[in-house]
């Protein structure tokens, strides 16, 4: 995963987790604009999430970010 993708994760991650507690959930779409600017982009985080890892639809951040920084 490109390094922008895993550092806008857990910048996502630590906001969710700050804002409402250590087992908020969020979706691979919590990383993105309700725009479709960045096709390419969502779909190496929806490979990564789905097809890579076969993450349930919600996920709780803490576990997400922890991936992430693990190099998952």
């Amino acid at each position: 995963m490109r390094k922008e993708l895993r550092e806008k994760i857990i910048e996502v991650c630590d906001l969710k987790i700050e804002k409402k507690g250590p087992t908020v959930g969020l979706s691979f779409y919590a990383f993105f604009k309700n725009k479709n600017d960045q096709p390419e982009v969502l779909m190496e985080a929806a490979r990564w999430w789905i097809e890579t890892h076969r993450l349930d639809h919600f996920e709780k951040a803490l576990k997400i970010k922890d991936m992430v920084l693990a190099g998952a």
